[in-house]
C-alpha cells in the first residue's frame, strides 16, 4: 500500500499516553534507543582518521589527506542513507520494522570494520551507512508522531530526543579511549579493534530496547495493511544486502566524484518533495519550499560544524598543547567537548525559547544564529593560530575547548529545530522522505566537510599555517551565510504560513 505508514500515523489521533516529566513516556524509550545508537557511532569517530593514518599509511602525515575524505565521505553516505531509510519506512515496512533491521545492519557493519584489511574496513562502513539509512530519519520522525502539531511541547520534546543524542555522545567517546589507550593498548598504539568492537556491543543494546520497548508506542510507526507482510521484511533485508556493494564502490570513487553524485540525488528528492507539496495544495506547497531553502544553509552549517572528526582530531593530535603537569589530555575526548555543552547548555537555550515568547526568533533566523555561533568558533581558532601560537608550534588547549562550545551553542539554535521543523512543513505523505532530506542536506554538508579538511591538512600533513588558512575561509563563509539567511529569513517565515 503506498505511503501506508505514513498516512496511517497522520491520520490517527494521538494516542493517550501515560506522562513522564511532562512527556509521552514512549519519548524516554526512544531516548535510550538513541542514545545507544548514538554512542555506537560516536564511540568509533575520534578513532576512524587516525585508525586510518596509523593502520593503512603507517602514521604518515601523507595519509591525513585520504582520511579526511574518506572519513567525510563516510558520514556524507550516512546521512544520504536516510532518504532511502524515509523512503522504506513511508512506503514499504513501516517506521519500527525499518529501526529494527537497520540496527542489525549497524551492528554488523560495526563488527566488521574490526579487521584491519582496507577492503573489508570499507565494506564494514558501507554496512553501517545502509543500516544507519534505515533507523536514524526513522526515529526522529517517530518522536514527532508522539505529539500533534500543535503541541507547545514539540520543541521541547525535541531538545529533549537531542540530549539524548549527546548522552550517548558524550559517554562513547571517553569509554572507547579508555578501553583503547589504558585497557587494552597504550598511548602509542590505541588498540582501534577494540574501539570498534565496544561501538558493536552498544549497537545491540540500541537493538535489544527498541525491540522490547516498541509496545509503548501503541501503534506508531508499526505497519499497516500490506506494509505488515513479512515478505516485505525479506525484500527489504534482500535489497540491503545488495546496495552494500554499490555503497563501497561510492566509498571508493572519492569524494569528489562523490559530490555529485549526492548533488544529484538532493535535486531529484527535491523535485519529489516539490511535486507532494503542489499536490496538496498551494499551503503545502510554500512550507516544502520554505523547507528546501533551509536545507541550503544546514548544507552549509555542516560542512564547517563537522572538522571535529576530521581536521580538528589532527589538530588536537599535533597542535594543540595537550600536557598538564605529566598527564596528556587524550584526543579522544575532545569529542565529548561538544556533549557536555549540549548538555548542560540545552535547557538553557531551550528556556530561552520560552522566555522569549511573542520575541521567540523565528526558524530561519535561528538557523542563521547557528551559522553566526559556528563562525565565531572559526573566528576564535584564525585568532588562536596568528596571536597564541607557541615556540613549539602549538595553540592553547583552552582554545579548541571553546571552539567546540561556542559551535555546540550553534547546533542548539539549529539542529534540534531542524528536526522539528521538518515534520511540520514536509508534505503529509512523505514525513520521511523530508527528514531523509534533511539528512541528506546534512551529508553533502560532511561530504564537503571532508574536502574542506583535506584543504586544510595538505600534502604532508596538517602545519599551523594550513590550519590558519583554512579556518580563516571557514569563518568568512559561515559569517556570509549567516547574515544572508538573516536577509531573507522575513521572505521564508511568509512561506512557512504561520509554522513557528
Amino acid at each position: 500500500m503506498s505511503g501506508a505508514a505514513t498516512t496511517t500515523a497522520a491520520a490517527k489521533a494521538v494516542p493517550e499516553f501515560r506522562q513522564i516529566m511532562g512527556h509521552p513516556a514512549p519519548l524516554w524509550m526512544l531516548f535510550m534507543t538513541e542514545f545507544w545508537e548514538r554512542f555506537a557511532f560516536y564511540g568509533i569517530r575520534w578513532a576512524l582518521v587516525l585508525y586510518i593514518v596509523a593502520q593503512f599509511y603507517g602514521g604518515s602525515g601523507e595519509g591525513q589527506a585520504v582520511a579526511n575524505l574518506t572519513y567525510g565521505s563516510y558520514l556524507a553516505l550516512v546521512y544520504a542513507g536516510a532518504v532511502f531509510g524515509g523512503y522504506i519506512a513511508d512506503r514499504v515496512i513501516g517506521y519500527q520494522r525499518s529501526i529494527l533491521v537497520g540496527a542489525v545492519f549497524m551492528a554488523l557493519g560495526l563488527f566488521a570494520i574490526t579487521i584491519p584489511d582496507p577492503n573489508i574496513f570499507k565494506l564494514g562502513l558501507a554496512t553501517i551507512i545502509v543500516g544507519n539509512g534505515m533507523f536514524k530519519p526513522n526515529i526522529s520522525t517517530m518522536v514527532g508522531q508522539l505529539y500533534s502539531i500543535a503541541d507547545p511541547r514539540r520543541d521541547s520534546g525535541f531538545t529533549i530526543f537531542y540530549m539524548g543524542i549527546n548522552t550517548g555522545a558524550f559517554i562513547a567517546p571517553i569509554l572507547t579511549q579508555v578501553l583503547a589507550q589504558n585497557v587494552f593498548g597504550s598511548g602509542g598504539m590505541p588498540a582501534y579493534k577494540v574501539v570498534f568492537f565496544a561501538a558493536g556491543i552498544g549497537m545491540l543494546l540500541s537493538l535489544v530496547w527498541f525491540y522490547i520497548g516498541r509496545r509503548q508506542l501503541q501503534g506508531i510507526g508499526a505497519p499497516a495493511g500490506a506494509a505488515a507482510s513479512p515478505a516485505r521484511v525479506a525484500y527489504v533485508v534482500i535489497g540491503a544486502l545488495v546496495v552494500i556493494p554499490g555503497v563501497y564502490f561510492l566509498l571508493q570513487l572519492g569524494a569528489e566524484r562523490l559530490q555529485g553524485i549526492l548533488s544529484v540525488l538532493f535535486v531529484l528528492l527535491a523535485v519529489m518533495l516539490l511535486v507532494e507539496g503542489i499536490r496538496e495544495g498551494k499551503v503545502s506547497r510554500d512550507k516544502t519550499i520554505a523547507m528546501l531553502i533551509i536545507f541550503f544553509f544546514n548544507v552549509m552549517f555542516w560542512c564547517f560544524f563537522e572538522q571535529a572528526g576530521s581536521s580538528f582530531t589532527f589538530l588536537a593530535e599535533n597542535i594543540v598543547r595537550r600536557d598538564f603537569g605529566g598527564w596528556t589530555f587524550p584526543t579522544a575526548w575532545f569529542q565529548s567537548v561538544n556533549s557536555i555543552a549540549i548538555i548542560t547548555c540545552a535547557p538553557l537555550v531551550a528556556a530561552t525559547w520560552v522566555a522569549l515568547g511573542r520575541k521567540n526568533p523565528s526558524i530561519p533566523r535561528k538557523f542563521g544564529l547557528g551559522l553566526l555561533f559556528n563562525g565565531l568558533a572559526f573566528l576564535l581558532l584564525m585568532y588562536a593560530l596568528t596571536h597564541l601560537i607557541g615556540a613549539d608550534n602549538k595553540i592553547p588547549f583552552w582554545t579548541l575547548f571553546m571552539v567546540y562550545v561556542i559551535q555546540s551553542v550553534g547546533e542548539l539554535c539549529l539542529s534540534p529545530i531542524g528536526l522539528s521543523m521538518v515534520t511540520k512543513l514536509a508534505p503529509t505523505r512523505l514525513v520521511g522522505l523530508g527528514m531523509g532530506g534533511w539528512f541528506l542536506s546534512t551529508g553533502i554538508g560532511n561530504n564537503l566537510s571532508g574536502i574542506f579538511a583535506s584543504f586544510v591538512s595538505g600534502e604532508k600533513g596538517m602545519s599551523p599555517e594550513s590550519a590558519l588558512e583554512g579556518y580563516t575561509f571557514g569563518f568568512w563563509a559561515l559569517i556570509g551565510s549567516g547574515v544572508l539567511l538573516f536577509l531573507v529569513a522575513p521572505l521564508i517565515q511568509r512561506l512557512m504560513h504561520g509554522v513557528k
